[in-house]
C-alpha cells in the first residue's frame, strides 16, 4: 500500500454518482492504495475531504479520479486539477448536525421528515465536519456538517442520530439562493463555497464533447492566462451556443459558473430592451462595467437573438443596441478579464457583426441527443427516482428518437406523476414509502410527452421494423446497405476511402409499399425519422416555399442521426423543362431542393429517402450520383411475395383450420401490396359481419370466440376489391 497516496487528475464524476459522495479510481490505483469497495479515501486538494472508493468503469484512463461537483467543491479543487488520494480507516458515526438554509423552516415539511430524508440520503456515507453535501429531494438543498461525534472522520449508519438545523449566519437571500439553485449577478462562484448556480457537470448528460469545448474556451483563459501570453496570443472572449429549444445551452452556461471561480452575470435578452432611447444602451454599458469591477467575470446573455438581431432586419432601437454591445464586445475600451457567453435558438437571425473571431471566438452547436445521450439524461433525471424492476432506460433512451434533453425531463416528470395518480387511486393503503415508477407509467408519458426537436415534421415513431414488410427481400437488402451501413459502419466506410450513397429514390407502381419500406428502414436503423409529404412544403407567398425546404434540412441536420424521407417528391421536384407556370415556385423549389441535397452530401449521419410512382416526372438533376444516385424499385408483388404480405396482414386472425393462404395469393393475380391488405381487412370485415347478424344489437361482443375467417370470406372480398393496377 502507497503510505503518501497516489496523485491523480480530477475528472467530472458519472451522472448516475452525483451527490452520492463517491470516488471512483482506476484499478492500478485501487491496487497500489489497497483499498476496496465501499471503504474511504480522503481526497487532498487546497482542503481535505473524503469520499467512499468505488472502481472505475472498465477501460477508464488511469492516473485519473472521478468526483462529483460537491466532493470537488470539498476539496477546493476543480476539472483538471491534482489531488492526493490515500485510504483512510473511519469510525461509525453516533450523531451528526447539518446545518441547512433557512428556507427549510418555510416549507411544510416537518423537521422530522427532513431529517428522515437526509438521513437516507447521506446513509453509508463518509463525512468530516465542514463538508457540503447536497440533498436532491430536499430541491437540492446544500447543507453543511456542523458537527460529528465522534469528531474527524465519520460514517452515518442506520443507528446514527442525524440533526439538521437552520444557518442563522446566512442572510436570507444567500439562503434561497442556495435553495432554489439560481444566482443574480455579481456573485462570486467560489469553488469552496459550493454551488452557486444549483447546476453542475454531472448534471449534464450526452453534452461531452460539447462541454469540453466550452470549458476550453472559458476555464482555461481564466485559471491559466500566462499561457496565453507565453504563446504570444490574446485568449478566448466569447462563446455563442446554439442549437434547439431544450438542448442545455442555458444549463451548460449554468455550470460553467458554477464550476470556475469567477463573478456569473445574468442578462436576459428582453430585460434590456426600454421604451427610453437610449436606455437599453445604459443598460448594457451598465453590465459590461460590472463585469469589469468585478472580473474575472462572466456575462452570459440569454436568448441573444432578442437583442442582436440583423441591423437590417429592425428599427432604430435595434440597431443601437446592437452597436452599442458591439462596441462593447471589442470597442476602444479594453474587456479585461470578461467572457461573454451567448445562447440563441435562432442563429441565423444574429448580425453578423457579432459572430466575427474577436466577439464570439467560437459557435459550438447543441445538437440533438443521440441514444448514448439521451441514456445519460435519462441517468440524471431517474437518479433520484425510485424506479421499479421492470423499468428498462435503455429501452427508454432506444425510443425516444428525437427527445432532447427538455423533453426526457418532462417524460420523467410525467411519469412520476402517473404514479402519484395511480397511488391516489388506490388511497391511503400504500405507503409513500413503497411507490415506485413503474414502465406502465413510463409508456403512459411515452404517449403524453412529444419530441419537440422534430414535432413539426415527425409523422409517427415507427417501431415495426421489416417484419411488418411482406416479400421485397431484396428491396429490404438494398435499402439496408444504402441507409443503415453508412450509419452504422462508418469507420468501415472511413478505412475504405469510400463516401455512403447520399439519397435513395423508392419508386414502382402505387400500393407496391415505398412508404411503409421508409418507416421500416427507419425502426430497424434506430435513428430519427423526419416525414415530409412533399405537397405540404410549397407555399403561394414568394420565397416561402423555398424558405420550409432549407427549415426542414435544417431540423434533418440537428437531429442527426436522421432519415430524412420525402413522400410524393414528384409533387416538389418534378422536371424543369415541362413546367408551365409563370410564377416559377417550383423552379425556384427544385433549384433549393438541389442545393440542399448538396449540402447533405457532405453530412454521413443524414441520409435522404424519397419515394414515387412518376419517377419521369421527376427533374433530372436530381437523379444524378451525388444527390439521389441509389434508385430502388418496389414492384408489384409476385405470387411468394403475395403470400408473404398475406401471412403479415392475417398474423394474429382467427382464420378457419381448412383454409390454403397459397391458393388465396395465387388469386390475386395483379394486386399490390396495398391491395392484398384490404382483401385482408375486407374478409376479416365478413366474418365480423356474420358473428354481427347471427346475434341481436350488442350481445354478438359476447360471442368474439366465434369468428373464424373463412376461405368464403376470402373468396367474396377478392371479387370485392378491384386491384388499382386492373
Amino acid at each position: 500500500m502507497a503510505e503518501n497516496g497516489v496523485t491523480l487528475v480530477v475528472r467530472a464524476a458519472e451522472k448516475r454518482d452525483a451527490g452520492r459522495g463517491i470516488a471512483r479510481l482506476p484499478e492500478d490505483a485501487r491496487k497500489e492504495l489497497g483499498v476496496l469497495s465501499g471503504e474511504t479515501v480522503v481526497i487532498d486538494g487546497s482542503r481535505e475531504t473524503v469520499a467512499k472508493m468505488w472502481p472505475a468503469r472498465p477501460g477508464a484512463d488511469a492516473g485519473e479520479i472521478l468526483v462529483d461537483a460537491d466532493t470537488r467543491a470539498n476539496a477546493g479543487v476543480k476539472i483538471g486539477d491534482s489531488v492526493n488520494v490515500r485510504k483512510v480507516s473511519v469510525e461509525d458515526a453516533t450523531a451528526v448536525t447539518l446545518a441547512g438554509p433557512d428556507a427549510l423552516d418555510r416549507t411544510s415539511v416537518s423537521r422530522d421528515t427532513v431529517e428522515e430524508v437526509v438521513r437516507a440520503e447521506i446513509r453509508n456515507r463518509p463525512l468530516r465536519s465542514g463538508d457540503r453535501v447536497r440533498v436532491e429531494r430536499l430541491g437540492g438543498a446544500a447543507l453543511t456538517v456542523k458537527s460529528t461525534t465522534p469528531e474527524g472522520i465519520v460514517r452515518v449508519t442506520d443507528s446514527t442520530k442525524v440533526t439538521v438545523t437552520v444557518d442563522s449566519s446566512k442572510g436570507a437571500s444567500e439562503a434561497v439562493r442556495d435553495a432554489v439553485k439560481t444566482v443574480t449577478g455579481g456573485e462570486k462562484s467560489d469553488g469552496s463555497r459550493g454551488r452557486a448556480t444549483g447546476i453542475t457537470y454531472e448534471d449534464i448528460g450526452g453534452l461531452d464533447d460539447e462541454l469540453e469545448l466550452v470549458r476550453e474556451m472559458i476555464e482555461l483563459p481564466l485559471s491559466e492566462p500566462e499561457v496565453f501570453t507565453h504563446l504570444g496570443t490574446e485568449s478566448p472572449k466569447g462563446v455563442l451556443l446554439h442549437g434547439p429549444p431544450g438542448t442545455g445551452k442555458t444549463l451548460i452556461a449554468k455550470a460553467v459558473a458554477n464550476e470556475v471561480n469567477a463573478t456569473f452575470i445574468t442578462v436576459s435578452g428582453p430585460e434590456v430592451v426600454s421604451k427610453y432611447k437610449g436606455e437599453s444602451e445604459e443598460k448594457l454599458r451598465e453590465v459590461f462595467q460590472a463585469a469589469r469591477e468585478e472580473s474575472p467575470s462572466i456575462i452570459f446573455f440569454d436568448e441573444i437573438d432578442s437583442i442582436a438581431s440583423k441591423r437590417d432586419d429592425g428599427g432604430d432601437l435595434e440597431s443601437r443596441v446592437v452597436g452599442q454591445l458591439l462596441s462593447l464586445m471589442d470597442g476602444l475600451d479594453a474587456r479585461g478579464d470578461v467572457i461573454v457567453i451567448g445562447a440563441t435558438n435562432r442563429v441565423d437571425s444574429l448580425d453578423p457583426a457579432l459572430r466575427r473571431g474577436g466577439r464570439f471566438d467560437r459557435e459550438i452547436e447543441i445538437g440533438v441527443p443521440n441514444e448514448p445521450g439521451r441514456r445519460e439524461i435519462l441517468d440524471v433525471y431517474t437518479r433520484r427516482m425510485p424506479l421499479a424492476d421492470d423499468v428498462d432506460v435503455d429501452r427508454l433512451a432506444s425510443r425516444t428518437h428525437g427527445f432532447v434533453g427538455a423533453d426526457l425531463e418532462s417524460l420523467a416528470k410525467e411519469a412520476a406523476m402517473t404514479a402519484l395518480r395511480r397511488a391516489r387511486r388506490n388511497g391511503a393503503d400504500s405507503p409513500i414509502s413503497e411507490m415506485t415508477v413503474t414502465r406502465a407509467d413510463f409508456e403512459a408519458a411515452m404517449a403524453a410527452v412529444e419530441p419537440s426537436a422534430m414535432r413539426e415534421y415527425v409523422a409517427e415513431q415507427p417501431t415495426k421494423g421489416f417484419e411488418a414488410v411482406g416479400g421485397l427481400d431484396d428491396v429490404k437488402q438494398t435499402l439496408e446497405r444504402a441507409v443503415t451501413w453508412p450509419l452504422t459502419y462508418a469507420p468501415l466506410f472511413e478505412a475504405a476511402s469510400t463516401d455512403p450513397p447520399t439519397g435513395v429514390l423508392l419508386h414502382g407502381p402505387p400500393g407496391t409499399g415505398k412508404t411503409l419500406l421508409a418507416r421500416a428502414i427507419a425502426a430497424e436503423s434506430g435513428v430519427n425519422f423526419i416525414h415530409v409529404a412533399g405537397p405540404e412544403l410549397l407555399a403561394a407567398p414568394v420565397g416561402e416555399s423555398e424558405k420550409s425546404v432549407r427549415e426542414v434540412f435544417a431540423r434533418a441536420r440537428q437531429a442527426a442521426p436522421s432519415i430524412l424521407f420525402f413522400d410524393e417528391i414528384d409533387a416538389l421536384a418534378t422536371d424543369r423543362d415541362s413546367m408551365s407556370s409563370d410564377s416559377g415556385v417550383a423552379e425556384r423549389v427544385v433549384s433549393q431542393l438541389l442545393t440542399e441535397m448538396d449540402i447533405a452530401a457532405d453530412n454521413p449521419n443524414l441520409v435522404v429517402l424519397a419515394a414515387t410512382n412518376r419517377r419521369d416526372a421527376l427533374d433530372p438533376a436530381l437523379l444524378r450520383p451525388g444527390r439521389l444516385e441509389t434508385h430502388v424499385e418496389v414492384p408489384n408483388p409476385d405470387i411468394e411475395a403475395r403470400r408473404a404480405i398475406i401471412d403479415v396482414h392475417v398474423r394474429n386472425k382467427p382464420l378457419s383450420t381448412d383454409i390454403d393462404l397459397d391458393d388465396v395469393a395465387a388469386h390475386m393475380d395483379g394486386f399490390s401490396g396495398a391491395d392484398v391488405a384490404a382483401v385482408c381487412r375486407e374478409a376479416a370485415l365478413r366474418a365480423i359481419e356474420d358473428v354481427a347478424n347471427a346475434y341481436e344489437g350488442t350481445a354478438a361482443n359476447d360471442h368474439a370466440d366465434e369468428i373464424r375467417i373463412t376461405r368464403e370470406h376470402f373468396n367474396a372480398a377478392i371479387s370485392t376489391v378491384r386491384p388499382m393496377l386492373d
